[in-house]
């Protein structure tokens, strides 16, 4: 017989997954401010292996508009502008011989619509992710029915089903939100 305690932490832990997934994808969408968190696919040559650049190098915002990459080997430079000029980041760097900068300039307001609507895009993929998990929870519940689960229990595991899913659907809004108000603000 199924359980069904364990059966709804499964979706709840899937539900998560789906948001925390989300929250990652939207900290590397770029809003006009300097955010580390874009150079996290920036992989670079380092003695013949390809390495994370927060493993060579030290990554900072000294400013709002500024990404500071210092190399902890000064020969590293060279190989740090070529990974981020084959990276998606989209940023020209600029190297003082001691130091990579990366100035983040301030999108325009048809740049700004274009990020809202890729981020939504984003947000509607995790809802459909958290009403799948919810469909798989509830054709389970369904099947344990015919093998012996009350009609009750199934009923109340489903109502608790359904305020998991509210609770990370209300979750991701909150995150658009959030992404759209710093995307949205000059």
């Amino acid at each position: 017989m199924i359980d069904v305690k364990a059966t709804l932490k499964e979706s709840e832990e899937r539900m998560e997954m789906a948001a925390m997934f989300l929250e990652e994808q939207l900290s590397r969408v770029r809003a006009g401010r300097a955010n580390v968190a874009i150079l996290d696919g920036v992989r670079v040559n380092s003695y013949g292996s390809m390495v994370p650049l927060n493993q060579v190098a030290n990554v900072s915002t000294p400013d709002p508009r500024t990404i500071a990459i210092r190399p902890w080997d000064k020969k590293m430079i060279k190989d740090i502008e070529k990974a981020i000029m084959d990276s998606d980041v989209g940023i020209t760097p600029e190297n003082n011989g001691e130091i990579v900068r990366l100035g983040i300039p301030q999108p325009t307001e048809e740049r700004r619509k274009d990020l809202a609507k890729q981020c939504n895009k984003m947000g509607e993929k995790a809802k459909v992710e958290v009403r799948n998990v919810r469909g798989d929870i509830k054709d389970k519940l369904k099947k344990a029915i015919k093998d012996g689960l009350s009609e009750d229990n199934e009923k109340d595991a489903e109502a608790e089903l359904q305020k998991i899913h509210d609770r990370y659907i209300k979750k991701i809004d909150d995150l658009l939100a959030a992404k759209n108000k710093e995307i949205m603000t000059v």
